[in-house]
This record gives structure tokens, C-alpha cells and sequence, in this order.
């Protein structure tokens, strides 16, 4: 696996004060990225849908006897909505309308480089107006990361899936692998759906953890002195804090290594800051 965990590309490092792009407000989307020109269109959508049973098609955007202006809504984009498990989906930017906006990326995992814009296409998926008001809630996001792995099985051209939350870019394989895994009851996909950036003063921090509980990970020097062993343990810990919904209050765990290990919740700050007791 290629994966960038460090700093952000822009070279810019965050403190204890200072606001992460993981701290601000982010909508559950997916971005599918496609490689140039072979984005698919609501033909596709259709074959696509009749293929994998657990997914059919509750609503089209441009029904067979509707001109095409009647059907450019939604920004002026091709959409469907999908249905899954109960769960209606709006998947936005369909050919051969306009594409979907490119996301914000800064972390890449299991990719040789960022995608250059002018080499895909991107298509959003997100949760649809009937369940949007619960769309960071657990059953839906995870019924989304489900249908992103149905269409990274089925869509060859599928090159990578955009998670704005973490700011991160994941290689198809890696996504549908991880996150297949995490939805078998395997561990949360920490690399990936999260990420982790190096603070000034040596501590690791996650990116994107705060879309799941509310507050980062922060392991503190000098248990962060060793980047790999550190990064190590945040995965751990994620899948911990995940699997907990979240800490209000102090916890103490062992470590793989033995030593015990205090996590504390900030009163002031989204953070959880992690210590050798």
C-alpha cells in the first residue's frame, strides 16, 4: 500500500489551538472518481442496478418521455436516486450532464500520487432527502460505504473514491477491501476514512475522526516519537473509539506493548489526548 500519512501537501502543520480541516463541517458524501471520459451515464446506472440485486433504481432524474431541460436539476446535473437495504442514496453528476464537483484531497492512500484533475471525472454519492437528516448517522454512512463497494465491483473505470471528511483519496482496491471488511464486522478502516497529520510539536493528530464521534485523536510526545509505532497505535485506538461511539470521560487501556495508556477527553477543544500514565 502507497499512503501518505504526515503532513498536508500544503506543508502546513496544526497545533493544540489551531483548526484542522478535520474540525470543520463536512456532509457524508462519497466522490467516485472515474477515469477521463468514461463516467457513466443513467444507461449504465440501469444495467448496473439490475446486476446487483441488493440495489435498484427508486427514482430518475430524466425519465424516458422527459426533454432533456426538464431534467437538469440539482445544479444542473444528471442524478438517480438509488435504494439499498432500505436506504434511499443521490447519486449526482451522471453523463452527459455536468460532472460533479472534484474534492478537497490531501491524504492518498494506496495511489501512487493525487489524482490530477484533468484525468477524472467525479460523481458524488450521498444520502438522499428521505434519510438526510440521519446522514452521519452509523447505519446510513455504512449503507453508503456498501453501495460504493458495489460500484467499485462493477465500474472497472472506477479509479479511486474521494472522502471529504478525512480529505483523503483511496485507491478502488484498498477502499473496497478495508471498508468490505469493516462492513463483515472486521476493524474500522482507520487508513482511509480517517488519516493522520504531524502536529508542530511532534504529536500525531487524525483527520477525520471528529465526522464519526465529535472529537481528533492526539497522541502526545513523547509516545508519538516513534511515527510508526504511533501510527500503529492511532489505528488501534480509532477502531476503539469507533467501536465506543465516542469518550466523554478519562479511559485507561493497555497498549500492544504493555504499557498502560490514559486517553483524555478535552473540556475546551474536539480532542482526545493520548499519554503513557
Amino acid at each position: 500500500m502507497s499512503s501518505q500519512i504526515g503532513v498536508p501537501l500544503s506543508g502546513k502543520k496544526w497545533g493544540r489551538g489551531a483548526i484542522s480541516p478535520s474540525q470543520r463541517v463536512y456532509d457524508a458524501e462519497l466522490h467516485l472518481l472515474f477515469d477521463r471520459g468514461t463516467r457513466p451515464d443513467r444507461d449504465a446506472i440501469r444495467a448496473f442496478a439490475a446486476r446487483c440485486p441488493p440495489v435498484s433504481v427508486s427514482h430518475d432524474s430524466h425519465p424516458e418521455d422527459a426533454p432533456y431541460v426538464d431534467a437538469l436539476q440539482r445544479s444542473g446535473q444528471y442524478w438517480f436516486e438509488l435504494l439499498r437495504d432500505g436506504l434511499t442514496f443521490d447519486l449526482v453528476g451522471l453523463a452527459p450532464g455536468p460532472k460533479s464537483a472534484s474534492p478537497d484531497m490531501a491524504q492518498r492512500f494506496d495511489l501512487p500520487a493525487l489524482p490530477e484533475l484533468h484525468h477524472y471525472e467525479t460523481l458524488t454519492l450521498r444520502p438522499g432527502p428521505h434519510v438526510a437528516a440521519a446522514g452521519k448517522s452509523m447505519p446510513v454512512v455504512r449503507t453508503m460505504m456498501a453501495l460504493a463497494c458495489d460500484l467499485v465491483r462493477h465500474f472497472d473505470d472506477l479509479l479511486a473514491i474521494g472522502w471529504e471528511p478525512a480529505g483523503s483519496v483511496i485507491g478502488r482496491r484498498f477502499f473496497e477491501s478495508v471498508t468490505a471488511a469493516w462492513l463483515d464486522g472486521g476493524p474500522f478502516p482507520a487508513l482511509g476514512l480517517t488519516a493522520f497529520v504531524e502536529a508542530p510539536d511532534g504529536a500525531l493528530q487524525s483527520v477525520g475522526l471528529a465526522f464519526w464521534i465529535g472529537r481528533e485523536l492526539r497522541i502526545e510526545p513523547p509516545l508519538s516519537d516513534d511515527r510508526v509505532a504511533a501510527t500503529r497505535l492511532a489505528i488501534r485506538l480509532v477502531n476503539h473509539l469507533i467501536l465506543m461511539g465516542g469518550l466523554e470521560a478519562d479511559d485507561h487501556i493497555t497498549a500492544p506493548d504493555g504499557s498502560r495508556l490514559v486517553l483524555r477527553p478535552s473540556r475546551e477543544r474536539a480532542l482526545i489526548s493520548v499519554w503513557r500514565e
